[in-house]
Protein backbone atom coordinates (compact mmCIF):
# COMPACT_ATOMS: atom_id res chain seq x y z
CA UNK A 1 0.00 0.00 0.00
CA UNK A 2 1.08 3.47 -1.05
CA UNK A 3 1.58 5.78 2.47
CA UNK A 4 0.94 8.92 0.80
CA UNK A 5 -2.55 7.71 -1.12
CA UNK A 6 -3.41 6.54 2.45
CA UNK A 7 -2.65 9.81 3.66
CA UNK A 8 -4.21 11.64 1.20
CA UNK A 9 -8.03 9.43 1.48
CA UNK A 10 -7.91 9.92 5.03
CA UNK A 11 -7.13 13.69 4.94
CA UNK A 12 -9.97 14.06 2.26
CA UNK A 13 -12.22 11.81 5.16
CA UNK A 14 -11.50 13.88 7.48
CA UNK A 15 -12.62 17.18 5.47
CA UNK A 16 -16.07 15.26 4.40
CA UNK A 17 -18.22 18.12 5.59
CA UNK A 18 -22.42 16.90 5.80
CA UNK A 19 -23.86 18.86 8.09
CA UNK A 20 -26.43 21.80 8.42
CA UNK A 21 -26.08 24.71 11.22
CA UNK A 22 -29.63 25.87 11.95
CA UNK A 23 -28.52 29.45 13.74
CA UNK A 24 -31.53 30.79 15.14
CA UNK A 25 -33.37 27.53 15.95
CA UNK A 26 -36.16 27.76 17.44
CA UNK A 27 -38.94 24.99 19.85
CA UNK A 28 -41.97 26.82 18.09
CA UNK A 29 -43.41 24.22 15.59
CA UNK A 30 -44.61 27.38 13.46
CA UNK A 31 -41.02 28.69 13.10
CA UNK A 32 -39.63 28.54 9.83
CA UNK A 33 -36.60 27.41 11.49
CA UNK A 34 -38.31 24.47 14.05
CA UNK A 35 -39.72 23.55 10.11
CA UNK A 36 -36.54 23.66 8.41
CA UNK A 37 -35.47 21.04 11.57
CA UNK A 38 -37.92 18.70 10.43
CA UNK A 39 -37.69 18.64 6.71
CA UNK A 40 -33.79 18.77 6.45
CA UNK A 41 -34.02 15.42 8.42
CA UNK A 42 -36.56 14.35 6.47
CA UNK A 43 -34.18 14.98 3.49
CA UNK A 44 -31.71 12.80 5.28
CA UNK A 45 -29.59 15.69 6.55
CA UNK A 46 -27.31 15.89 9.67
CA UNK A 47 -28.15 19.10 11.80
CA UNK A 48 -26.67 21.30 14.74
CA UNK A 49 -29.06 23.81 16.10
CA UNK A 50 -27.84 27.21 17.77
CA UNK A 51 -29.80 29.47 19.19
CA UNK A 52 -30.09 32.23 22.41
CA UNK A 53 -32.48 29.67 24.13
CA UNK A 54 -32.20 25.85 24.86
CA UNK A 55 -34.41 23.15 23.54
CA UNK A 56 -35.50 20.29 22.03
CA UNK A 57 -36.54 19.65 18.35
CA UNK A 58 -37.10 16.49 16.74
CA UNK A 59 -34.59 15.01 19.41
CA UNK A 60 -31.64 17.28 18.56
CA UNK A 61 -30.83 19.69 21.66
CA UNK A 62 -30.83 23.57 20.66
CA UNK A 63 -27.05 24.56 22.26
CA UNK A 64 -26.98 28.21 23.66
CA UNK A 65 -24.01 28.65 23.18
CA UNK A 66 -21.93 27.66 19.50
CA UNK A 67 -20.67 24.31 18.86
CA UNK A 68 -17.52 24.08 17.04
CA UNK A 69 -17.24 21.30 14.30
CA UNK A 70 -15.73 20.33 11.43
CA UNK A 71 -18.30 18.85 9.65
CA UNK A 72 -20.82 22.24 8.90
CA UNK A 73 -21.02 22.39 5.26
CA UNK A 74 -23.75 24.94 5.55
CA UNK A 75 -25.00 27.55 7.47
CA UNK A 76 -28.82 28.68 7.34
CA UNK A 77 -29.33 31.89 8.90
CA UNK A 78 -32.63 32.62 10.93
CA UNK A 79 -31.64 35.57 12.65
CA UNK A 80 -31.99 39.34 11.80
CA UNK A 81 -28.62 41.24 10.39
CA UNK A 82 -28.41 42.59 14.15
CA UNK A 83 -28.34 39.58 15.71
CA UNK A 84 -25.39 38.22 13.84
CA UNK A 85 -22.55 39.86 14.15
CA UNK A 86 -21.99 38.21 17.51
CA UNK A 87 -21.52 34.96 15.08
CA UNK A 88 -19.63 36.46 12.43
CA UNK A 89 -16.25 34.85 13.80
CA UNK A 90 -17.81 31.70 14.89
CA UNK A 91 -19.43 30.91 11.40
CA UNK A 92 -15.88 31.57 9.44
CA UNK A 93 -14.46 29.56 11.57
CA UNK A 94 -16.50 26.54 10.94
CA UNK A 95 -15.58 27.00 7.34
CA UNK A 96 -18.65 26.27 5.78
CA UNK A 97 -19.06 25.86 2.33
CA UNK A 98 -22.13 28.39 1.93
CA UNK A 99 -24.47 30.23 4.19
CA UNK A 100 -28.10 30.65 3.20
CA UNK A 101 -29.36 33.50 4.26
CA UNK A 102 -33.23 32.95 4.38
CA UNK A 103 -35.80 35.59 3.94
CA UNK A 104 -35.67 38.09 7.01
CA UNK A 105 -31.97 37.55 7.48
CA UNK A 106 -30.14 38.88 4.23
CA UNK A 107 -27.25 40.88 5.26
CA UNK A 108 -24.89 42.12 2.68
CA UNK A 109 -22.24 43.82 4.70
CA UNK A 110 -21.54 40.39 6.15
CA UNK A 111 -22.01 38.74 2.49
CA UNK A 112 -18.65 41.01 1.58
CA UNK A 113 -17.39 39.19 4.80
CA UNK A 114 -18.04 35.77 3.80
CA UNK A 115 -16.93 36.14 0.14
CA UNK A 116 -13.19 37.26 1.47
CA UNK A 117 -12.96 33.75 3.49
CA UNK A 118 -14.36 32.08 0.55
CA UNK A 119 -17.91 31.36 1.62
CA UNK A 120 -20.75 31.60 -0.60
CA UNK A 121 -23.83 33.67 0.68
CA UNK A 122 -27.40 32.67 -0.83
CA UNK A 123 -30.25 35.11 -0.56
CA UNK A 124 -32.84 31.77 -0.44
CA UNK A 125 -35.40 29.96 1.58
CA UNK A 126 -34.12 26.54 3.03
CA UNK A 127 -37.66 25.09 2.52
CA UNK A 128 -37.85 26.12 -0.80
CA UNK A 129 -34.72 24.72 -1.88
CA UNK A 130 -35.21 21.33 -0.36
CA UNK A 131 -38.83 21.41 -1.94
CA UNK A 132 -37.50 21.54 -5.31
CA UNK A 133 -34.28 19.48 -4.65
CA UNK A 134 -31.83 22.46 -5.24
CA UNK A 135 -30.66 22.08 -1.33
Amino acid sequence: MNLKNSHQTTTLERHTKNKTLILGASTKPARYSNIAAHRLLEAGEDIVLVAKREGTVAGYVINATPVMSEEIDTVTMYLNPEHQKEYYDYIISLKPRRVIFNPGAENEDFYTVLEKNHIQPIEACTLVMLSIGQY
